[in-house]
């Protein structure tokens, strides 16, 4: 499946959460050098992020502190194109009755409810230009088509949720042009995915980009890894 890409994003705005570090801090830099305007979304705007982009403060968390940064970007940039909701937690590795409901509820509130709120805040400008994108950062463990097992149950359920709001804005607003698609950026080497992952955070962010890159009319409602399609 070969879609059409961007070969410059110049003119476009796009909004990464989670931007200054691991693999929305490579998502955003690599915006960067495809020539967009980028807001990084950080909990606090003293954060490092990378050259180039703008922070913003952003705690998903927080519903106020999501409008407020939306209202930004559009006041300074005009509108946002491209939506990249990266920002994520990890959670207990026990199963679900070893885990306790505050650690339950963080990554429920952080991984599936902040960039539902985000999108929906969002979305009246990704719909008012041409081919607006959503890319939802998930992960292999939020597949349900594989054989499961009883770990990290709620980091499974949180993705499982993000890759349900791709599919929900697929169908909600593929005909008015939105194109939402989940990414599994494989294991990689961040605070999250430790230091015995394989993959650099620069390996996790090329699919992302690219499907950042997604030309009005491209492939969307699906769940990509390595520029493939896979199974959810």
């Amino acid at each position: 499946m070969q879609p059409d890409l961007y070969d410059s994003l110049d003119g476009q705005v796009a909004l990464v959460t989670g931007a200054n570090r691991g693999i929305g801090r490579e998502t955003a830099r690599g915006l960067v050098d495809l020539d967009a305007t980028v807001f990084a979304g950080v909990r606090d705007v003293d954060y490092d992020v990378p050259a180039g982009t703008e922070p913003v403060e952003l705690d998903v968390t927080d519903e106020s502190q999501i409008e407020r940064a939306v209202d930004h970007v559009v006041e300074s940039a005009g509108t946002v194109d491209i939506l990249v909701n990266n920002a994520g937690i990890g959670g207990a590795g026990t199963t679900l009755d070893g885990v306790e409901t505050a650690t339950l509820d963080r990554v429920l509130d952080v991984n599936t409810r902040g960039p539902m709120l985000l999108t929906r805040h969002a979305l009246p400008q990704l719909l008012d230009g041409e081919g607006g994108r959503v890319v939802n950062v998930s992960s292999g463990l939020g597949i349900l088509s594989d054989p499961i097992d009883g770990d990290h149950p709620a980091y499974r359920v949180s993705k499982a949720g993000i890759n349900a709001l791709t599919v929900s804005l697929d169908v909600s607003h593929a005909d008015e042009g939105l194109i939402a698609n989940s990414v599994d950026p494989g294991w990689v080497a961040t605070d999250l995915g430790g230091e015995e992952a394989p993959r650099t955070p620069e390996k996790g962010a090329e699919t992302p980009v690219w499907l950042c890159r997604f030309e009005p009319g491209s492939p969307a409602g699906l769940f990509w890894k390595d520029r493939e399609v896979i199974d959810y």
